[in-house]
């Protein structure tokens, strides 16, 4: 049995998208479930961000499409990057959209959808209709894409292929979550560019995108004809300059149980090294989570904290394998009391942000973090 959880609340994940949704200025939404879902569950949150009004999904992985397939999830599925020349078979067989940024990738997926078409001939099941492909454009990110001169020529080549069709021309902004960064106009110009050149080549994509959650929020030049929202479907601001733009729902919870209490005196050190020390004589209260189940070790520097009876509990000494010391003081803590580590107890929550911040990272890594043997369930919203 798990000795700390994760409630994931799916009906605050819908709301969310629906809140972005109505940011969009009309554009459709793409909701980014990658990294199972940030998370929160890749198929309990694909599930509830359709019923936000979101019309297709995004993974970075064809493996991750591929599970989402699995859990008869059949929106349409985008693959962010270029898939491997290996993967393309199962990009075709699960009907996945890659994006692509090279003659490799399109002649791999041309050479796939070759293959599959000869086994559901042979098989008498008929050919599969056109595969729909994506070209992403690196106008600043330079992580990935075609180069904006190379855009047209790919675009052309895609047209021309047997058995592909073009689903849109997209870039990623680099810093739309920085209101105040000329980076993100900078790269619309450079994407309004591309997009003229293949007008003017008679080479139109039908769907155009650009808008991450930051643009969403930030930059209206962005929203194009679908956005692409990730974090902020979860409940999280993409970045402190833009919290509190609209109201975000967190979905996640993490919690614990004290698994020991016990008195300590003043002077008494805590954990290896004995790196945390109590300047009083104070109860002491451990919890079995640790560096193991994704909650950092260092995080007791930031100072980090949790919740236990409505109240912040300081993290004493290094966060261990498998359990964390904290001090209670003298409020009276069992054994078996609620733990809250991520979320709101009573009237007190610990964001993701705060622990970002205790951290040195950013929200996204937070809930991403949780290591597999902390068990995700999904109860009906209790108002938490």
């Amino acid at each position: 049995m798990s000795r700390s959880w994760l409630e994931i609340d799916e009906s605050a994940i819908t709301r969310n998208t629906a809140t972005m949704l109505a940011q969009a200025g009309g554009a459709r939404l793409c909701a980014v479930v990658k990294a199972n879902g940030y998370g929160h569950g890749a198929a309990p949150s694909a599930r509830a961000a359709l019923a936000g009004g979101a019309t297709a999904l995004a993974v970075a992985q064809v493996g991750e499409g591929i599970q989402l397939r699995h859990d008869q999830i059949d929106a349409p599925i985008w693959i962010l990057s270029q898939p491997e020349t290996r993967e393309m078979t199962a990009v075709v067989t699960f009907g996945l959209e890659p994006s692509l940024q090279d003659q490799n990738g399109i002649e791999a997926m041309v050479d796939a959808l070759a293959s599959e078409n000869r086994m559901a001939a042979r098989a008498s099941l008929g050919v599969k209709p056109p595969a729909i492909v994506h070209v992403c454009v690196d106008t600043g990110m330079h992580r990935s894409g075609a180069q904006p001169e190379d855009v047209t020529d790919l675009v052309g080549q895609i047209d021309a292929a047997d058995g592909l069709t073009l689903g849109s021309v997209w870039t990623h902004c680099a810093s739309a979550d920085e209101p105040e960064n000329p980076l993100t106009n900078e790269q619309m110009d450079q994407f309004d560019r591309v997009l003229l050149a293949l007008d003017q080549a008679s080479l139109t994509p039908p769907l155009v995108h650009a808008a991450n959650s930051g643009g969403t929020l930030a930059f209206p030049r962005t929203h194009r004809d679908i956005v692409r929202c990730g974090i902020s479907l979860y409940g999280l601001s993409p970045s402190p300059e833009l919290a509190g733009r609209v109201d975000l729902e967190p979905a996640m919870r993490w919690l614990s149980r004290v698994s020991l209490v016990k008195q300590l005196r003043a002077g008494d050190r805590v954990s290896y090294g004995q790196s945390g020390v109590v300047d009083r004589d104070t109860m002491v209260a451990t919890l079995p989570v640790g560096y193991a189940d994704g909650y950092r070790r260092l995080t007791w520097t930031g100072p980090g904290s949790v919740l236990i009876g409505g109240k912040r509990r300081r993290i004493l000494g290094v966060v261990t394998m498998d359990q964390m010391v904290v001090e209670v003081g003298d409020d009276s803590v069992a054994v078996g009391d609620e733990v809250v580590l991520l979320g709101q107890q009573v009237d007190e929550r610990i964001t993701a942000q705060d622990l970002a911040q205790w951290q040195g990272t950013i929200n996204y890594e937070i809930v991403c973090s949780p290591t597999l043997r902390v068990t995700k369930t999904y109860p009906i919203s209790d108002g938490h």
